[in-house]
């Protein structure tokens, strides 16, 4: 993974004291397999936005506008000067307003993480501030406006340093209570084996190395047998097993679990290739394509040069 580059320069309100930081992204994503989007032909297709009312004009670019429907098919139209007028500016200031519990924020309420380290003349206040947050076991909770938008942030320490997490606000998060979950009491028995099993593959740390994209890697491999001009073996799906829907004796499959060698946890799951896998024939015909309904506002032309990522 690459090292971590500075995004900004900040200030880290504490009291009266303003801790020069800078920020750098925590988290980096893994490359993923792009397909483009081709005609049958083997030709690179575009976008176009059509009119919904006339799907034979196209509209440019340069004349799209954005609205707001208030009402079915009416709209306040917003001009790009007046969207920019809206937006909250990028604030250099990230204002604490209150330390809690270090453990007090759900983790459903994490949204994306950054770190934070000290800027020139911040080393002191910087360090003093996450001991001090360390020995209190206390969190900071902040706001802090950025990229057009106003953030309620966790910042949080370690002992390499300061973590800011961007929280999302309680209206984009929904509540179990919805679902309406029935609560079935278990048995006292049900309960004992599930008690073992947790006791049986229990781990005391996270090691995230122990894990990796195999959809991924799966996905590549059969990248490389077109290239090949070989044969694509689908993968076979252990979760897929035993969802026939038929009434199981829940103690009987929590003692067969507790009889199983907790190996799973530990040692990479066995290769596709293992068993009775099905070969996909490279020549079978693909299915037709499904007509757009009429309303589509969008429609595909081919361009010689144009790449689209799917």
């Amino acid at each position: 993974m690459a090292t971590p580059r500075s995004i900004a320069s900040l200030s880290l309100g504490f009291g009266l004291v303003s801790i020069p930081v800078r920020l750098y992204t925590a988290t980096e994503s893994a490359a993923a397999v792009h397909f483009n989007l081709l005609s049958r032909q083997g030709e690179r297709v575009k976008q176009q936005y059509v009119s919904a009312v006339n799907p034979k004009r196209v509209i440019p670019r340069a004349e799209l506008v954005k609205g707001y429907e208030f009402d079915t098919d009416r709209f306040v139209v917003f001009q790009p000067d007046e969207l920019k007028a809206l937006e909250d500016g990028a604030s250099h200031l990230i204002d604490i307003v209150a330390f809690i519990p270090a453990d007090a924020v759900d983790p459903i309420y994490y949204d994306k993480p950054y770190f934070l380290a000290p800027d020139k003349r911040g080393g002191k206040p910087y360090n003093l501030l996450k001991k001090a947050m360390l020995q209190s076991g206390r969190c900071a909770l902040a706001k802090w406006a950025w990229k057009s938008k106003q953030y309620v942030v966790q910042v949080r320490a370690q002992e390499e340093g300061l973590i800011l997490q961007q929280l999302l606000y309680a209206q984009e998060v929904r509540s179990l209570k919805d679902l309406r979950i029935e609560q079935l009491e278990p048995s006292a028995a049900e309960l004992k084996l599930a008690l073992q099993l947790i006791q049986q593959i229990s781990q005391d740390t996270y090691d995230p190395t122990l894990f990796e994209d195999e959809e991924k890697k799966r996905i590549l491999a059969a990248i490389d047998a077109k290239i090949a001009g070989e044969e694509v073996v689908a993968a076979e799906h252990p979760e897929d097993a035993g969802s026939s829907g038929q009434i199981v004796d829940l103690t009987q499959m929590l003692k067969a679990s507790l009889e199983k060698r907790p190996t799973a946890a530990h040692k990479p799951r066995t290769s596709p290739a293992k068993g009775a896998p099905t070969v996909v024939s490279l020549r079978k015909p693909a299915a037709k394509a499904k007509r757009a309904p009429p309303s589509t506002t969008k429609t595909l032309v081919p361009a010689s040069r144009t790449r689209m990522k799917k």
